[in-house]
């Protein structure tokens, strides 16, 4: 996706804040207008928007013996991804925004935010608590390690998004700032910042990152892809 439309996406969309309410009393008679209700004459669940949700609490006071509710997120802009529609494994904890591509085969782990924008290829992993921004392009087969920052460019709008080719190992706590591309096969050591572009089969280190050398028969087995990690 372009900046532009994603701007204007979040501009024009309908600002909500999803809560649950869950409610105790005698509801035979109640009208919940276009909430989803789960539950049953004295027991349930409101699922919607807060001021809805409010508004059919107000309405129905007189049968209400007890609520508690709990807000999801204040004024959101863009929903959460339906996890359905990806062929990958998701692992419980992870944030992923709409309008993300996530390639077959690949892995979110616990976490792991991905906004809005973002592609990840088949068989990548993200692994624990990697933060990937807006509109990041990450190829097939890599590995992201825990707690890696892959920066996002939606503001400024004129930045241009970090790209990420097939096969590249992205160590520990790396950042990768905004604008840098990384070739095939590259590695980035744990605790990189990458504020550069990085050829094709380098190997990066340090802050700001710096080629060391190029990866070799013995890089090459200490950063291989593990398959059976990524069968579905």
């Amino acid at each position: 996706m372009r900046t532009e439309e994603i701007i204007k996406l979040i501009k024009e969309s309908k600002k909500r804040t999803p809560a649950k309410a869950y409610i105790s009393g005698n509801f035979e008679g109640c009208a919940w207008g276009g909430l989803t209700f789960i539950g049953g004459d004295h027991f349930g669940m409101l699922v919607g928007d807060h001021k809805d949700i409010e508004s059919a609490l107000s309405a129905n006071a007189a049968r209400i013996h007890a609520v508690h509710i709990e807000v999801q997120a204040r004024n959101s802009a863009l929903p959460l991804a339906d996890l359905t529609k990806y062929e990958a494994r998701i692992e419980p904890g992870s944030i992923i925004r709409e309008m993300v591509e996530i390639g077959k085969g690949a892995v979110v782990m616990m976490g792991a935010v991905i906004n809005i924008g973002a592609v990840i290829g088949s068989g990548t992993m993200i692994d624990m608590n990697v933060v990937i921004g807006g509109r990041a392009m990450i190829g097939s087969h890599c590995h992201i390690g825990a707690g890696a920052v892959v920066a996002g460019v939606i503001e400024p709008p004129s930045a241009t998004p970090v790209i990420i080719e097939d096969n590249v190992l992205v160590g520990a706590n790396a950042v990768i700032l905004e604008g840098v591309h990384v070739g095939k096969g590259a590695v980035v050591a744990a605790g990189a910042i990458v504020t550069k572009d990085v050829p094709e089969g380098a190997v990066v280190a340090g802050s700001p990152a710096r080629i060391i050398k190029m990866v070799d028969a013995q890089t090459a087995d200490k950063t291989q892809i593990v398959q059976d990690l990524r069968n579905l």
